[in-house]
């Protein structure tokens, strides 16, 4: 496999000395980015969001996970919220932060990020992980259906379609100004 220069190369080269164990890749823009990069190197994690939205809406879980899991690549979620504290899902009142992270953790992914910005969340998250039981079939179904009229379109998801969620580098390729991106 032709590992190319640059990062992945350099990464792949490290792995190869025994500098370092495991290299993974990240992204919340497309799932088709994703995997494509399956086939750039032989990865050992990939991280992506994973949330009751996503189902409907350029879906990392279904386009994503089960060639990555496959391929015997670990998966973890993140944006299980939607993205800020305490959560765009949560503030939008698309579903609680409990069925949105008990859906993330139903999926199969190896473990989940979650952001932290206080103590009260910590316990909240905490205390979300000890009460954990899987979503059964009919549960997960009346949950997606319940969220569906909301995520289809991504009005929740919007760092998989708007270029504001990108780095500076890519900001500035699409001619976006940090007053553009800021909404000032």
């Amino acid at each position: 496999m032709d590992r190319g220069e640059g990062s992945v190369g350099g990464g792949a080269d490290a792995q190869k000395e025994g500098k370092v164990r495991y290299l993974g890749f990240t992204g919340h823009k497309s799932p088709h980015i994703h995997r494509r990069m399956l086939d750039v190197h032989k990865w050992d994690t990939v991280q992506m969001p994973i949330n009751v939205c996503d189902y409907h809406y350029r879906s990392f879980a279904r386009q994503v996970v089960p060639e990555a899991r496959q391929r015997g690549i670990a998966c973890l979620g993140m944006e299980s919220l939607g993205g800020g504290q305490p959560g765009r899902l949560v503030t939008a009142q698309v579903c609680t932060a409990e069925e949105a992270i008990r859906y993330a953790l139903s999926r199969d992914i190896s473990s989940l990020v979650v952001g932290i910005d206080s103590r009260e969340i910590l316990k909240q998250d905490l205390a979300i992980a000890r009460a954990f039981q899987p979503y059964s079939e009919e549960e997960l179904a009346k949950l997606l259906n319940r969220v569906k009229s909301v995520a289809g379109d991504g009005r929740h998801e919007r760092f998989k379609s708007t270029q504001f969620f990108d780095g500076p580098y890519h900001q500035k390729q699409h001619g976006l100004t940090k007053e553009a991106v800021e909404g000032t």
